[in-house]
């Protein structure tokens, strides 16, 4: 199973804990593909939601219905960064289209600093 950067897959989340994204949801890939060709154990995620929050410019980034075959508009949750274990990952779902890649760099930079 190879996992690239700023690819979407479907990852089981379960069980949650507090405020933590949970469910089988997907997810977008942020760690780097030097880890990622390794193959590391584990991938630093963002949960993606179809919960949209329109007037949430930081903490999320929108994705619209047909980006990565997505069926509906969703929302990365910047705030939900965390690493999973390869095991979550079921398939593979698509690709961030390259216009929103630096959005993603930049809010996560945003809520790292």
């Amino acid at each position: 199973m190879q996992i690239n950067q700023y690819e979407i897959w479907i990852a089981d989340l379960n069980p949650q804990l507090g405020t933590e994204a949970g469910k089988t949801r997907p997810v977008l890939i942020v760690q780097t593909d030097l880890l990622n060709k390794i193959p590391h154990p584990s991938t630093i995620i963002c949960p993606i939601t179809t919960n949209v929050q329109n007037n949430s410019t930081i903490l999320r980034v929108h994705l619209e219905k047909g980006m990565a075959n997505l069926h509906e508009d969703c929302d990365v949750m910047i705030d939900q960064i965390r690493a999973i274990d390869n095991k979550r990952l079921i398939k593979k779902v698509g690709k961030l289209p390259t216009g929103l890649i630096d959005k993603i760099k930049e809010n996560i930079a945003i809520i790292l600093d």
